[in-house]
């Protein structure tokens, strides 16, 4: 009896856990963003990297919070390392004029196949008024 015990926690501990999206894995997320700037008749009048921009990641498809962020450098540029496979949304904000809030989320879905997989981003464009 103590065998099957044994035997049936074993089997359990080796299969009964599925490892989900998020941290713990070895794949990357990265990406550039780059601020385009706006007059007050919109046309762009400057371009360039965005620092100290706040990128946000949602580990999974079935939550609408964001599970961690992550500011991007001096280069626009931004990692979320070690994750595991599976699906995530990364989004940033840009200022939105006809919105209540004055902000808009740019969101890119993404999926994690393979464990050391790096994903890079196109670059993420947001607009500055």
């Amino acid at each position: 009896m103590k065998n099957v015990i044994f035997a049936s926690c074993f089997l359990l501990s080796l299969f009964g856990c599925k490892k989900v999206e998020g941290e713990g894995g070895s794949a990357t997320i990265k990406g550039v963003v780059i601020e385009q700037r706006y007059n007050s008749l919109g046309n762009i009048i400057a371009e360039y990297p965005a620092p100290d921009q706040n990128v946000y990641i949602i580990y999974g498809d079935q939550s609408t919070f964001y599970d961690d962020d992550i500011s991007t450098s001096y280069d626009g540029s931004f990692e979320f390392r070690y994750l595991q496979k599976g699906k995530y949304s990364v989004f940033v904000y840009e200022d939105c004029a006809s919105c209540l809030s004055g902000t808009k989320e740019k969101i890119s879905n993404i999926e994690i196949t393979k464990r050391d997989q790096i994903i890079t981003l196109d670059t993420i464009f947001i607009k500055k008024l």
